[in-house]
């Protein structure tokens, strides 16, 4: 039975990204795979399939032999003499051997697995006190049927005869030797007759993992948490690749955050900022503390409350609170109400106003200059 289209399979087209990829292949791999179709051999099938396209179309050099020679690409001998298909390639595997970058280890068939990113949200008082939060992710994990190996039970990889196990095959061209990975292993050194049922031969399946995530108090917005080897896993026992939590701090409804310090604003009366008094406010660590406003107290003065902001991170210093109060000006007044404040404004002086009185004193000299010039 001839093979399908690898697009086809994973209902992309020729052009898709690697994001439109791997999407498309975490879908269908979740929905065709053994554990959610018991005995059905036709979702097994398409299972399989669907992750031999998926290993072939996610790595760049596959995917330029196959969008030119198509499953030929990845028959024995295939590719030809000369620089081919592999020839862009072919500098890449020279550079990469000579500064040591390359990620995988020539001849072992082991690659890294892929890096993972998870997005987490949490509130403020989370960041202050700190949590150990689960979090639930669908990657790739070792095949427990074959250990990894890809290959069936009982069996195992062999050294590819097409390079000798070394992944590359050696060309004469003139002058200069060059290099290109070999067409039968695809550079892994090992080929498998008789690939595992469970993984198709990669070594690995998808599975949803719960993992544990300890986030530290003093964490900020942006904040990145490193889960070593808790990534994808690699092919054929290959390393894990490395999990990344991105934190994001959620909106506080009366606190807002900048390092350290915590900042809110607190309407006051008209009243009590020219009388004094007190009011209570919440703190982040759950509390409530007292702030005493002194008489003759104006609009946006600000209250500092030490030690009442947010942990440093990884240290013991603590940020401060800063509390503005903003003097709410009175509406909706009764008439008796009006009686009153314009009886108070007619008692009123420089004295109880001095800013204002002070302001207006200026205006009029200023216009008096203008008028006398």
């Amino acid at each position: 039975m001839a093979k399908r289209d690898y697009y086809e399979v994973l209902g992309v087209q020729r052009g898709a990204s690697e994001s439109d990829l791997k999407t498309a292949y975490r879908k269908l791999a979740m929905k065709f795979h053994p554990d959610r179709n018991p005995g059905d051999a036709e979702a097994e099938h398409r299972f399989k399939e669907v992750n031999e396209a998926y290993e072939v179309l996610k790595d760049g050099d596959k995917r330029a032999a196959y969008d030119r020679f198509g499953h030929a690409a990845f028959e024995q001998g295939a590719g030809g003499p000369g620089f081919g298909a592999d020839f862009a390639s072919t500098f890449a595997d020279i550079f990469d051997d000579f500064f040591g970058m390359r990620g995988r280890a020539r001849g072992s068939g082991r690659e890294r697995g892929a890096d993972l990113r998870y997005n987490m949200e949490i509130t403020l008082e989370e960041a202050y006190h700190g949590k150990v939060a689960p979090v639930r992710i669908p990657t790739s994990v070792t095949c427990e049927v074959c250990s990894g190996t890809g290959a069936k039970a009982g069996t195992k990889p062999k050294a590819c005869a097409t390079c000798g196990g070394q992944g590359k095959i050696r060309h004469a061209q003139g002058f200069f030797t060059l290099e290109r990975t070999c067409p039968a292993c695809h550079g892994r050194g090992q080929v498998i007759d008789d690939p595992c049922p469970a993984c198709a031969g990669a070594g690995r399946v998808t599975r949803e993992r719960t993992l544990s995530v300890n986030i530290p108090p003093g964490v900020e917005d942006g904040t990145r948490i490193r889960l070593a080897s808790e990534g994808e896993a690699g092919i054929r026992g290959g390393p894990a690749g490395d999990l990344y939590i991105f934190l994001s701090i959620a909106p506080h409804a009366f606190f807002q955050r900048d390092g350290a310090d915590l900042h809110c604003r607190v309407p006051i009366s008209m009243v009590t900022a020219a009388l004094g008094g007190d009011f209570e406010v919440p703190t982040i660590d759950g509390g409530k503390t007292r702030v005493k406003v002194p008489d003759g107290t104006q609009s946006g003065r600000r209250f500092r409350l030490t030690g009442k902001g947010m942990p440093v991170l990884r240290s013991k210093q603590m940020g401060d609170m800063y509390v503005q109060v903003v003097v709410e000006t009175p509406q909706s007044l009764t008439k008796r109400q009006r009686e009153l404040l314009t009886e108070f404004e007619k008692l009123s002086s420089t004295a109880t106003h001095p800013e204002s009185a002070g302001f207006f004193g200026r205006v009029k000299e200023f216009f008096g200059n203008r008028a006398s010039s």
